[in-house]
């Protein structure tokens, strides 16, 4: 699995709007629907009001790619430029190791 964490940033709430849009429109639900989607959750910062997260995770690299021409991507990038956002991405692979589990609450 490859998980993103993709930071909006904008101002005057733009960010907020933009999920709210996301949401309202049917674009969130399409990508949750897209082969290979497994998370496609934003969540909102406690410390920056100006800042959404964006924990978007896929199958594997092909199915990311296959996100990435879809069609709806155009929608997403209008909305970005819509709500004037920025955006920084890190870029996670799952680790099951063990030395890290001993400190995980289940």
């Amino acid at each position: 699995m490859i998980v993103m964490n993709l930071y909006y940033r904008g101002m005057n709430g733009n960010a907020r709007r933009f999920v709210e849009e996301m949401e309202k429109s049917g674009i969130a639900d399409m990508v949750r629907e897209e082969d290979g989607n497994e998370r496609y959750e934003y969540f909102f910062s406690a410390s920056d009001p100006e800042t959404v997260l964006l924990i978007d995770a896929w199958r594997d690299q092909k199915a990311l790619d296959e996100h990435h021409r879809s069609p709806m991507m155009k929608e997403i990038a209008a909305l970005r430029e819509k709500y004037d956002l920025h955006m920084t991405a890190e870029r996670y692979l799952p680790d099951e190791s063990a030395q890290d589990m001993a400190f995980i609450r289940r």
